[in-house]
């Protein structure tokens, strides 16, 4: 059975008054809904389960949309967030098992930069949502991370909006130009470890979070071909 018909969802507890101190007005008054009760831990082998099924028996059983939306209507409480890229190949909720409404906080961009608004999505994910696992999935042929790997090598120059966002990638192809391997690959793992970095480490209600053990940043990286999440 998928994720989305589960029946057996369990019950939320409510955020604590100290997650909740980190904002006020707005923000607070709206979304002080019932918490995740995963640990970061618990989190993580629940997508890692979820993606074992999604790669052995990828078809999924119809999604009770309407039922699910009706419950949700009034609050969310996803337990996992993940960073992604744009890819239109790369759908969080269906490769970690076919997962419904509610359930996985994302944010995408191309090569899943971290830049202010993704910091401000995790953060606000984190600390008012109470979310305890945040994954950065990068993926195999990545086109915003190759077209760093062309500037690294000289072949390419971008303009507009693009080129701000390939030059941040640059320096995660860069660091790993020399190694053996497959440039295009390594740079794409290293482009998601350096994401997670920033992420653990820049926000800092999310670093308190990790230090307290209350959250954890993973890095991963997506198989187009096998479907599988590699985790790194």
């Amino acid at each position: 059975m998928c994720e989305v018909c589960d029946r057996g969802v369990r019950r939320r507890a409510f955020l604590t008054l100290a997650a909740a101190s980190l904002f006020s007005g707005p923000l607070q008054a709206a979304d002080l809904q019932p918490a995740p009760v995963l640990a970061p831990d618990e989190a993580l082998a629940r997508l890692q389960a979820g993606n074992a099924q999604f790669v052995q028996a990828p078809s999924l059983c119809a999604a009770r949309l309407s039922e699910q939306r009706e419950q949700l209507a009034s609050h969310q409480a996803p337990w996992a967030a993940i960073v992604s890229c744009a890819d239109s190949r790369v759908p969080p909720e269906l490769l970690f098992g076919g997962l419904g409404l509610g359930q996985l906080f994302v944010a995408r961009n191309a090569g899943h930069m971290p830049d202010a608004a993704t910091l401000g999505t995790i953060e606000y994910g984190c600390s008012v949502l109470g979310i305890p696992l945040v994954v950065v999935l990068g993926h195999e042929r990545c086109g915003a991370v190759a077209a760093a790997c062309a500037v690294v090598q000289g072949k390419a120059r971008y303009s507009g909006f693009i080129a701000p966002l390939v030059a941040a990638i640059v320096p995660a192809a860069r660091a790993v130009a020399d190694q053996p391997g497959d440039f295009l690959d390594n740079a794409v793992r290293e482009n998601a470890r350096r994401t997670a970095q920033v992420i653990a480490t820049r926000s800092a209600s999310i670093a308190q979070g990790v230090a307290d053990g209350k959250v954890r940043i993973v890095a991963a990286r997506y198989d187009l071909d096998s479907g599988r999440v590699e985790w790194l």
